[in-house]
């Protein structure tokens, strides 16, 4: 027989269960393939509208604005619309909305215009984008809950 100290030494085997990181790896899938489509498509559009040092980073500009107008009508359609898979809302919400919509490219746009001595085009730039941002993610969405509201009609 062995002593009882070395009987509570043993490790016990864990009941099975299914690894978190099985369930999700379709998530983390989707949201890489989204991230990738959506900076590709940034980039093509920063390649469309190139800006010159110390100019107005319109790219960036219009990146933000259009990204938060498609993820208010987005939104308001997966959730007060249409019923979609458990995997849309991460592929094109977090994956190719997050891959496209850059607010840190913003940041830098800001910091690159005060160092260029244009700190009043940086500060307009700043409240612009943010002005813009929001009143697009506003007006999409009202803009989709209407049009929702109407066919359900």
């Amino acid at each position: 027989m062995t002593a009882p100290e070395a009987e509570s030494l043993r490790v016990q085997p864990s009941p099975r269960r299914r690894p978190e990181w099985r369930a999700q790896a379709p998530v983390v899938a989707v949201v890489a393939v989204g991230g990738a489509i959506g900076a590709v498509a940034r980039y093509a559009l920063a390649l469309a509208l190139p800006t010159a040092a110390g100019g107005f980073p319109w790219a960036t500009f219009w990146t933000n604005v259009i990204g938060c107008a498609v993820i208010g009508a987005f939104l308001v359609l997966i959730t007060e619309g249409l019923p979609a898979h458990r995997l849309v809302r991460p592929f094109f919400g977090t994956g190719v909305l997050g891959g496209f919509t850059t607010f840190s490219t913003y940041a830098v746009d800001i910091q690159k215009l005060v160092d260029h001595g244009r700190a009043a085009t940086g500060l307009a730039y700043l409240a612009a984008t943010l002005c813009a941002a929001l009143a697009a993610v506003w007006c999409a969405a009202t803009a989709t809950r209407r049009v929702l509201t109407r066919r359900q009609r």
